[in-house]
């Protein structure tokens, strides 16, 4: 039992990059949602004024965690290059909103002070907005975490076999990306710097010719 256990944590031991980066990343995400308070720059669009409340959006925004938790580790076992592309793209994304978030200290006031509605999801989402400030905003993890999951899921080849895995993801993908606006959680400017952010990203390392390729195109041969 004992030696199983071994073989075990040596041939998983790359499972450590998270639970190394994860305390991390909670003490300095924590500080910052202890210190911007209420000195910060306003994150708003025009577009966001005509985006409704829609509390059912809570749903997939919570379904973000074990959306994220679930590829991770289904990456963990199915392939170690992927899950080093993926926990490359994940953590970078994140250490980088860390990092605008200390230099730009930005927050928002996009949600409702009251509710139209009482139900369980309004519920939901007031329990959500007792733990987790309207600041710190952009490029929204929620968004690119989630982009970029599903960028890994369609870039594996064991799961590229599976349609229905493809589908279910893009739509849990959608679905998040869409709940931060929604619930009012973020603005779109968060959504569209982690769309940018995640494009850069998957260019970066699941298509990292593609600068050489259009640097030096190949020359069709010429017909005598």
């Amino acid at each position: 039992m004992k030696a199983n256990i071994i073989n075990f944590m040596k041939k998983y031991k790359h499972g450590i990059l998270p639970l190394l980066y994860f305390p991390f990343y909670m003490l300095a995400f924590s500080y910052l949602e202890r210190t911007v308070t209420t000195d910060f720059a306003l994150v708003h669009m025009r577009l966001d004024d005509y985006i409704p409340f829609i509390e059912y959006f809570v749903v997939p925004y919570y379904l973000w965690f074990p959306y994220i938790a679930v590829t991770v580790i289904t990456f963990l076992f199915l392939d170690k290059k992927d899950y080093y592309r993926l926990c490359i793209t994940l953590g970078t994304g994140m250490t980088l909103f860390l990092l605008i978030s200390y230099l730009i200290p930005n927050g928002h006031d996009l949600r409702p002070l009251t509710f139209e509605r009482d139900n369980p999801f309004t519920a939901l989402v007031k329990t959500m907005y007792a733990v987790d400030t309207p600041t710190n905003l952009f490029p929204s993890i929620h968004c690119y975490n989630s982009l970029m999951a599903h960028a890994a899921i369609t870039e594996n080849e064991t799961l590229k076999k599976y349609k229905g895995i493809q589908i279910l993801s893009f739509l849990l993908c959608i679905s998040i990306v869409l709940s931060t606006v929604f619930i009012k959680q973020h603005s779109v400017f968060d959504v569209f710097t982690a769309l940018g952010l995640s494009i850069i990203m998957y260019l970066l390392v699941y298509r990292p010719g593609i600068n050489a390729r259009l640097k030096h195109p190949k020359h069709k041969s010429q017909v005598s």
